[in-house]
């Protein structure tokens, strides 16, 4: 069983980019160019490796210095590379937590395994015309024809021995069980859980009960063995169950307007564990959008339109106002949803100055790209 982040190290350690590694600073899926360039990524790299998998780490600065990024739930992520790319590769997204980095950051792990036809663009995305392909050379992605024939395998034996290198350990689990349960989650309940004498799985969170059903809120979910992060929220409610057969996270979203939220449930995640060492993670679906009333709901949109100009154009915002800026992406999403079709893209457009200004409804900006992106793949 690979140790997730003792093969990003390996891969750190390595070399700089390669024809089967890749590190970015940080993922931009909410615009065109951002997707084009990881479906141009992603492209060149399954071409490169017919044989073996490849790499992208998230979070990585261009001094090789470990940054971190958010932490991407985006189980559909596999979902965008289909709907992309003909003979597209298989893609993993894991996030895997460094003991150094602050609290919510993890590092990115993009594990590509390559088709045996060459993979190319089915449509235009963003500036890159359909039927284009790529490869790696060296460190850049270059354009080729996609019939031409892949590259040998020169790349297998090197990425077999890093993979080999990068095993865990029962020491490795047991620090990492420690070090969740007594160190990272203090005034937090914690639990663990082992399956099948091998996979251990660490939560932690503030447990409540609703109408006699239990849940969870401020949840951090582990996979110690892997040292993947299942699961991280600072505001979602998740429901937790399990057998001895299986693991199941159920989320649930608030969303509303002016403040007045319900909570819906969005995605059941269940792993399931065998007797053969082997897992396997399955996705449902559970989300349907709210409906609201239009007549009041237009109102409610051209009042968070003037909000949205304001602080745009930097104006001092009263308490009341403040307030409502710190609903308004979960406003805005219900807009969306009920077919106000630019309110998502009014919210990305003020992006930059949430970040700046407003954390509370910044964090509140990513909450709702993470649904969006659940529900859109």
């Amino acid at each position: 069983m690979i140790n997730k982040r003792i093969l990003i190290k390996n891969l750190l350690a390595y070399q700089q980019e390669n024809t089967f590694f890749d590190r970015k600073r940080q993922l931009n899926l909410h615009t065109k160019e951002g997707k084009a360039k990881f479906l141009k990524h992603i492209c060149a790299l399954s071409n490169s490796n017919p044989e073996n998998n490849s790499y992208i780490v998230v979070g990585i600065e261009d001094n090789n210095q470990i940054a971190g990024t958010d932490f991407y739930d985006d189980s559909r992520i596999q979902n965008l590379i289909n709907a992309n790319l003909e003979n597209p590769p298989d893609i993993l997204y894991e996030n895997v937590p460094f003991p150094d980095l602050e609290k919510g950051k993890v590092i990115g792990l993009v594990t590509i395994k390559s088709k045996k036809e060459n993979s190319y663009f089915k449509k235009k995305v963003w500036n890159i015309p359909a039927k284009s392909s790529f490869i790696r050379v060296g460190s850049n992605s270059l354009p080729i024809n996609p019939t031409q024939q892949k590259p040998s395998l020169e790349n297998q034996e090197i990425v077999r021995d890093i993979e080999l290198n990068s095993r865990n350990s029962i020491k490795d689990t047991l620090d990492a069980v420690m070090d969740f349960v007594n160190n990272r989650h203090k005034g937090l309940t914690s639990k663990y859980k082992v399956f099948k004498e091998l996979f251990v799985i660490c939560w932690a969170g503030i447990e409540k009960k609703v109408n006699d059903k239990s849940f969870w809120t401020r949840v951090d979910i582990e996979l110690i063995n892997e040292q993947i992060k299942l699961f991280y929220s600072t505001l979602d409610e998740v429901k937790i169950t399990y057998n001895q057969e299986s693991f199941t996270i159920t989320e649930y979203v608030p969303l509303g307007v002016n403040g007045n939220l319900d909570y819906y449930p969005l995605e059941r995640t269940t792993l399931n564990f065998f007797n053969n060492g082997e897992y396997s993670i399955e996705t449902e679906l559970l989300f349907t959008p709210p409906v609201a009333n239009k007549k009041t709901l237009h109102h409610i949109y051209n009042s968070s339109l003037i909000l949205l100009s304001k602080v745009e154009n930097q104006k001092e915002l009263t308490l009341e106002e403040g307030n409502d800026l710190n609903n308004l992406p979960a406003t805005l999403l219900v807009c969306y949803f009920n077919d106000f079709h630019q309110a998502v893209d009014k919210l990305i457009h003020v992006k930059p100055f949430l970040k700046e200004q407003y954390p509370i409804a910044y964090q509140n900006f990513k909450e709702v790209m993470r649904v969006l992106r659940k529900i859109k793949y």
